[in-house]
């Protein structure tokens, strides 16, 4: 388990290393100059290394009992959705991408808030749940909200409108 953590963890840093230094060339090249598959190497060890982190993650938990283990493992998983998706946006960072991260990290939150209602009973526990939808609700809102005028203001300026 060590070796192959070991090995991972070089990849990690070959790989971090050699995007660093093809990030520090001449600011004239474009993306376009890139070999597709270097991109593809920096891209498949930088889902490698999410991957590491969410197992090491999830190895922690292992040693924890009963609702902690099961918050515990709720927040790796988390952890993991939310950098798939920041990962996704750099890659291709589109609104749609960037609303996903919001998404990610709203549903994120809610998941294990409402796994942290299980540790209660009765009316606690449904008042716990509820407070956590309706944040995760208000924070899906906020997105669209958001995500909305962003699309407003896009259309207005590529028509020429300037109305408030």
């Amino acid at each position: 388990m060590t070796l192959k953590l070991c090995s991972i963890c070089a990849a990690l840093a070959l790989a971090f290393a050699t995007g660093a230094q093809a990030q520090s060339t001449s600011k004239d090249t474009t993306k376009a100059a890139a070999s597709p598959s270097a991109e593809r190497k920096v891209k498949n060890a930088e889902e490698d290394r999410i991957e590491a982190d969410y197992k090491a993650a999830k190895a922690k938990c292992e040693a924890m009992k009963d609702n902690q283990k099961d918050v515990c493992e709720k927040e790796a998983k988390a952890k993991e959705k939310l950098a798939k998706a920041e990962l996704s946006a750099k890659n291709n960072p589109t609104p749609s991408n960037q609303r996903k991260v919001a998404e990610a990290k709203a549903e994120g939150e809610y998941d294990v808030a409402k796994e942290k209602c299980d540790d209660m009973k009765g009316n606690e526990k449904d008042a716990c749940q509820k407070q956590a939808k309706a944040k995760r609700d208000q924070a899906k809102a906020d997105i669209k909200k958001q995500y909305a005028q962003k699309e407003a203001k896009s259309s207005s300026a590529a028509t020429g409108s300037t109305s408030k």
